[in-house]
């Protein structure tokens, strides 16, 4: 005969072992990563990216069949572990003796773009009564380098995980839509090859919006582009110190000030990669262009899996209210930035 207990069991649904839940919930943002792939070969979705086609898929995933709790231990890891391991091999994108010895002129103005970028959204967020959270992550964003910049502050101003990947979202979302206004705009505009290229790498939002911009201005009005995109990517690092030390004020006195702010120790991998591929690899250690373009691949390929991780976070039932307005806010902002940021190249 059989015991109650037993008979519980044995109806029980057997949960997978914790390495399959692992290796499932990883390899499981790696298929969404790769239908994201695969989407953003599509017309119109080739001017979206890879990166915000994976979150569609990841966040429409999530609306028809709910959270895949069954690998969560997987889909956690990409959504932390891989995340990080993708910023600190993005600081190989980074050439720090091209931004110190060319872009120091342009620097200046990074940081008055970052600078007014994140205040503006924070103001707008008091008038538009946006959630706070994600309008800072925005602003920062918009700021910086897009979704890489979204990614290293979110840890440090403990957003969630849903507020992060609908930052990335929103940005991956204005960011193009601005990009190709930019490349329909050029014709028109009285500036030439280098002032666009400024105008471009100076206010646009990620790298690879500043590459689709840039391009119709040639060669040489992409090349001052991406320098100055460079820059903001630079200041990446000391803003995410800043960001620790306010953070660390705010909760002094507080019951929260027990709870120390963990150390981003993947900007100092960030840091470590910018100055071994700005000075040793390619120098003292020979690497093919055909490596670093791996690199480059694979860095991608593990910032979309984050993503997609962070994205089956996201239920729209429940922050459908808490993304537009943020929307908003940085719609304006964006605007904002073009237009000044245009008379003062």
């Amino acid at each position: 005969m059989t015991t109650a207990n037993e008979t519980q069991k044995q109806q029980a649904p057997q949960q997978p072992s914790k390495w399959v839940a692992w290796l499932g919930g990883v390899a499981f943002t790696f298929f969404i990563a790769l239908l994201g792939f695969l989407l953003a070969k599509l017309p119109g979705f080739d001017h979206i990216g890879q990166l915000a086609c994976a979150i569609i898929i990841a966040v429409a995933y999530r609306q028809f069949f709910g959270y895949p709790e069954a690998i969560r231990s997987g889909i956690a890891f990409s959504s932390k572990r891989l995340l990080r391991t993708a910023i600190i091999l993005y600081g190989l994108k980074l050439n720090i003796d091209t931004v110190l010895s060319d872009g120091l002129g342009l620097l200046v103005r990074d940081a008055g773009v970052i600078i007014f970028a994140i205040f503006m959204m924070i103001w707008l967020a008091k008038i538009f009564k946006a959630d706070k959270d994600i309008s800072l992550l925005l602003g920062v964003g918009t700021g910086v380098c897009g979704a890489a910049a979204i990614a290293a502050v979110a840890p440090i101003i403990k957003a969630k995980d849903e507020d992060t990947a609908i930052g990335v979202g929103i940005i991956a979302l204005m960011g193009t839509i601005f990009a190709i206004g930019y490349t329909i705009l050029r014709p028109i505009l009285p500036l030439d090859s280098i002032e666009y290229g400024m105008w471009a790498g100076i206010s646009l939002h990620e790298v690879a919006h500043v590459a689709l911009a840039g391009a119709p201005a040639g060669e040489d009005g992409l090349a001052i582009a991406l320098l100055a995109k460079l820059g903001r990517v630079f200041l990446l690092v000391p803003l995410c110190f800043i960001f620790i030390y306010l953070m660390k004020r705010k909760n002094k006195g507080t019951d929260e000030a027990d709870a120390k702010i963990e150390f981003p120790w993947f900007l100092v991998g960030f840091i470590l990669l910018s100055i071994l591929g700005s000075y040793v690899f390619g120098h003292s250690i020979p690497v093919s262009d055909s490596v670093m373009e791996g690199v480059s691949v694979l860095t991608t390929w593990l910032l979309t899996a984050a993503m997609v991780g962070l994205g089956l976070n996201v239920s729209l039932k429940d922050l459908r209210d808490r993304a537009m307005r943020p929307l908003a806010a940085m719609a304006v902002t964006s605007v904002l930035l073009s237009v000044i940021v245009y008379f003062i190249v």
